[in-house]
């Protein structure tokens, strides 16, 4: 081993690889440094002070901005370190909201997880920070200022990530805060609901916006009929929370589940999907022959759409008028259910905070009323199960109800980047054969990378397809298009990775992500039926209540803000 590749890491040489920083090496022997501004996908900040080591020489420098070297020798855990961390953290605390215990990220919260973990017993400094009022504005998220440590992992989330710019930095010293520009509500900032910040939020700063209790009371109204549905992303992304592998497929418990605190009907988005697969592949094709709107964007994930509607407008007529799955099967579910005399309440379970600004779009009524009346994530899920006290893991798997209990691995693919391409290319093929599932499934849209391109042959003719997820990819992707580069079909995911890294998940480290998406291969591979045009519910459906409303019930203008007529 060459010497010029070692450093001494608290006594032990370590070599030095492709780490970008001390840390990432730190991490690398097993060293778990404190931290609240470092994210491995975010640019370097070193606000928070956290990660300080201190080096042979006494001086001390903060290990997410330090180069390795060769020689070098730090310590990572002296008398001096614990004591310059515990002050950090008696600071933070002396301007932070303490009800912990009715903090919505109460055991999630990495400063009460940092203040257990350096033993904090109390506060020196008196709290002098003034009681914010709280921004509820948004149907998305929640904003609480007093909870706000101005690490600024949100404002570098909306920006590198998201490319949104709905929050920055304002004032100085000791007034800086994190705002909106001019202060204005987030509501009526340019936020898009993707809630990237909530995920990125060390505390409680910014929350999911949680609408358990209306459910629950809908559930406890006995004049009421409360069904369900469930997105492909969320059978992957509590299993973890609730004691299974990551990857684990949940879906069973989580029917079970829903089946014990009341649902009368539960059903699988993923029905939904492959309605949205036929919808959108005959839609491409008309298209593609009229060389009209060229390329096709995607519309399932609406914070891509909300933010093309506030940045692109002028791109509206290529986005594609198919409703989501979560809105295709709704409108299907509640129109099925219209004359009934019993009052309908019909809820989603989604990994998206965007889909609750979806479900409340004028577009998605009837009458007034929504197709989907309450959109709760995978988080919000999560705590319903945990206040009825059903122990999960010992959930006996149940499956999902008719007559909308069927669905395809095409379907159940949705959730993960690249999933919809796919099961477009999968409804495009002419060869149905398991050599010609493999061939799609290497055609370049699987993998976790922000942005993805392949092409592929169709009617003699070659088809450039572009895959990304991350709304700053999505804005690149534009750029070259309005600089002459041709696409014919583009899938934008604003959460990158897809629906299974959406911020109604739970939290997950990049391994845990990928695990999720691999998670969704395997349930598709554990599917009869691969693609959507062959689900035996399709020709009943669309013999049957579709017939003649197709675009009434499956389709959205979003250009004009009404239903096609």
């Amino acid at each position: 081993m060459d010497k010029k590749d070692i450093m001494i890491i608290d006594g032990i040489p370590v070599e030095i690889g492709s780490e970008k920083n001390l840390l990432e090496l730190i991490r690398k022997v097993g060293i778990k440094m404190p931290t609240f501004c470092y994210h491995s996908e975010l640019s370097i900040y070193g606000a928070c002070r956290m990660c300080m080591v201190e080096n042979e020489w006494g001086g001390i420098d903060a290990a997410c901005s330090t180069i390795p070297k060769a020689g070098m020798n730090i310590r990572t855990n002296t008398e001096r370190l614990r004591k310059y961390r515990k002050n950090i953290l008696e600071l933070l605390l002396a301007n932070h909201c303490r009800d912990c215990t009715t903090c919505s990220n109460n055991g999630k919260c990495k400063l009460q997880d940092l203040a257990m973990r350096f033993n904090i017993k109390g506060v020196r400094f008196p709290n002098t920070a003034e009681q914010p009022k709280i921004d509820d504005s948004s149907l998305c998220i929640t904003r609480d200022a007093n909870k706000c440590i101005l690490c600024g992992d949100c404002v570098r989330v909306c920006n590198e990530i998201q490319n949104v710019g709905a929050i920055d930095f304002a004032h100085r010293g000791s007034k800086m805060t994190i705002s909106t520009a001019f202060d204005i509500p987030i509501a009526e900032s340019p936020c898009v609901g993707c809630g990237q910040c909530a995920t990125a939020c060390p505390t409680g700063a910014i929350v999911v916006k949680n609408d358990i209790q209306k459910v629950w009371e809908a559930l406890d109204n006995k004049d009421v009929k409360v069904t369900v549905q469930i997105a492909p992303a969320v059978r992957v992304g509590l299993g973890k929370k609730m004691g299974m592998k990551s990857e684990d497929n949940a879906m069973g418990m989580i029917v079970a589940s829903l089946r014990r605190m009341g649902f009368d009907e539960i059903y699988d988005t993923s029905t939904g999907a492959d309605i949205t697969v036929l919808e959108e592949t005959s839609e491409f094709l008309k298209r593609l022959q009229n060389d009209s709107h060229i390329p096709l964007f995607t519309s399932c994930c609406p914070a891509w759409v909300q933010y093309c509607e506030k940045n692109y407008p002028e791109l509206l007529p290529n986005v594609s008028t198919c409703r989501s799955p979560m809105e295709m099967l709704a409108s299907i579910i509640k129109d099925q259910s219209s004359t009934s005399s019993r009052r309908h309440v019909h809820v989603a379970v989604m990994p998206c905070t965007a889909k609750k600004y979806e479900a409340a779009r004028e577009e998605f009524k009837v009458e007034g009323s929504p197709n989907v009346d309450y959109v709760i994530t995978t988080q919000e899920l999560i705590q319903m199960v945990r206040e009825s006290g059903i122990i999960f893991t010992e959930m006996e798997p149940e499956a999902v109800d008719m007559p909308f209990g069927t669905m395809t691995g095409a379907g159940v693919i949705f959730g993960v980047t690249g999933g919809v391409t796919e099961a477009v290319l999968r409804r495009l093929s002419s060869d149905k054969s398991k050599a010609a599932l493999v061939s799609i499934a290497y055609q370049g849209v699987r993998g976790m990378k922000g942005v993805k391109e392949t092409t592929v042959m169709y009617g003699g003719k070659e088809i450039k397809i572009a895959v990304v997820s991350g709304l700053k990819n999505a804005s690149d992707l534009i750029a070259k298009i309005k600089a002459g580069e041709h696409y014919d079909f583009v899938e934008v995911m604003a959460c990158p990775g897809g629906c299974v890294c959406g911020a109604g998940q739970p939290f997950a480290e990049s391994r845990v992500r990928e695990n999720r998406g691999k998670g969704l291969y395997a349930a598709d591979r554990l599917c009869n039926i691969k693609y959507a045009e062959e689900n035996p519910l399709m020709l009943p459906l669309y013999h049957g209540i579709l017939k003649g409303r197709v675009h009434e019930l499956l389709h959205v203008d979003y250009l004009h803000g009404k239903e096609h007529e």
